[in-house]
């Protein structure tokens, strides 16, 4: 979600009104109303069974209705808001990201992967291993479920030979893949977080290593200590021609190339490294791009939407409510010189990051409803863009991987036959990461 610029939008600003808000409380409490009733049925995935992208629209209707323009000028605001250039960029970084994911898929770069990485882990060290593997993959990949749909059923049989607990190996998966899902440049999460608040894709990146690396450590050494039994895994072919893709992106992103430039060569890497490994075809190629983008089709609809909606609330006054109401908890909480404040406002950020994906149990959509609301507060007390994207980003994916109705906890909870209560309670990254970051938050200094 981000700010509309234009003349239309602006020029009608209104005072700050809890009113405004409506709308969002709208969407929130269908998409959160339907996934309760649904877990109630006990169907599976009951937050997952009313598409988001139709759950905000008669949200969207009664901000159309609220707004205070004509019914003309009120939708002109809409469609000027989906029209912004970030909520642009953002879907077209989608697409991009999709095509990769699927294509690498396609030509067996995550079983490559897999397969790489299970030639290196120990055989005392499985869990800790595992980890590791899920967090290389999902940083490569950019989605912490592609990863655990790829990499769980693997662990699963492992567990199954070295007689491990389910639990803890679900775990070592499921933080594996959250912290490569925060890190990676081409997932949704750090798209929609550098779009809203301005920033870098490598810059984001490297402000996030000062939170995840020493959560990372910390979550290595406390599986290395809880580790179960051993087992021989079989060895198994390893094709670095398919990995290739996976490294390319990773180091042109970090050295800073155009994201633009850096997913559109590995997308013709991976098609290439297809061809020349296997009996993958241009025309299967041409389908397995058009295949990414259709698997991106709701988050894509959704930041559209929620861009309109953005505007839509922006004008009626509803974001300068909410930003009043956390600067007050900030002028509470602060001191008056501006090192507090900018801590005080990161923690706003957090808070409120938080509890809106606790809420709808999707990381990527709480950032981009809450996106506006960071970077305001961000420009006012002085905290720079590629923290407030790295403090979104984070606090976003703690809460997604500890609650239980969560699709990466549901799905893991699938494939081992574990309760996701389970799964999202050994879940040790997300507990740590969010230990960890409160601290940096706090003590970390300014510059």
């Amino acid at each position: 979600m981000t700010k509309a610029t234009s003349s239309a939008t602006s020029a009608v600003n209104s005072p700050a009104s809890f009113v405004a808000l409506l709308p969002l409380f709208l969407f929130l409490g269908l998409f959160i109303g339907a996934g309760l009733y649904f877990q109630s049925q006990g169907v599976d995935y009951a937050f997952y069974q009313l598409p988001s992208v139709i759950a905000i629209l008669p949200a969207i209707v009664l901000a159309i209705l609220l707004s205070k323009q004509q019914i003309n000028s009120a939708i002109e605001t809409f469609i000027e808001g989906i029209g912004h250039s970030n909520i642009i960029a953002m879907c077209l970084i989608y697409l991009l990201a999709g095509a990769f994911a699927a294509v690498t898929k396609a030509t067996g770069g995550v079983d490559a992967t897999v397969a790489l990485g299970l030639s290196f882990i120990p055989s005392n060290l499985l869990l800790p291993g595992f980890f590791v593997i899920a967090a290389f993959i999902a940083t490569s990949m950019g989605t912490s479920m592609g990863t655990i749909a790829a990499v769980a059923p693997v662990a699963l049989g492992v567990a199954d030979q070295a007689h491990i607990d389910y639990a803890i190996m679900a775990g070592a998966v499921m933080s594996g893949a959250l912290f490569g899902d925060n890190l990676s440049i081409i997932s949704d999460t750090t798209i929609a977080a550098t779009r809203t608040q301005g920033c870098e894709m490598k810059d984001k990146f490297r402000e996030n290593l000062v939170f995840a690396i020493p959560a990372s450590i910390l979550t290595l050494i406390a599986f290395s200590f809880v580790g179960q039994g051993q087992a021989d895994i079989v060895a198994q072919d390893i094709e670095i021609l398919k990995v290739l893709p996976y490294l390319t992106i990773l180091v042109l992103a970090v050295v800073g190339l155009n994201v633009f430039v850096v997913l559109s060569l590995g997308i013709v890497l991976a098609g290439v490294t297809g061809v020349l490994s296997s009996h993958y075809t241009f025309i299967q190629f041409g389908n397995d791009i058009y295949t990414g983008f259709t698997n991106m089709q709701e988050i894509f609809i959704l930041s559209m939407l929620v861009g309109g909606l953005a505007a839509l609330m922006q004008q009626q006054g509803g974001l300068t409510f909410v930003s009043k109401q956390i600067e007050r908890l900030i002028k509470r909480f602060s001191k008056a010189n501006g090192e507090a404040s900018s801590r005080a406002a990161e923690l706003g950020m957090a808070a409120i990051v938080a509890a809106t994906n606790t809420c709808v149990a999707n990381n990527t959509v709480s950032i981009v409803v809450t996106g506006d609301i960071a970077k305001e507060l961000a420009e006012k007390h002085g905290v720079s863009p590629k923290r407030a994207a790295s403090i979104l980003d984070i606090f976003a994916c703690i809460i997604q991987g500890l609650i239980p109705h969560g699709a990466q906890a549901l799905l893991i909870a699938s494939v081992f036959t574990i309760s996701p209560l389970v799964a999202v309670s050994n879940a040790w990254y997300c507990m740590i990461l969010a230990v960890m970051a409160v601290i940096i938050v706090i003590f970390r200094k300014r510059v």
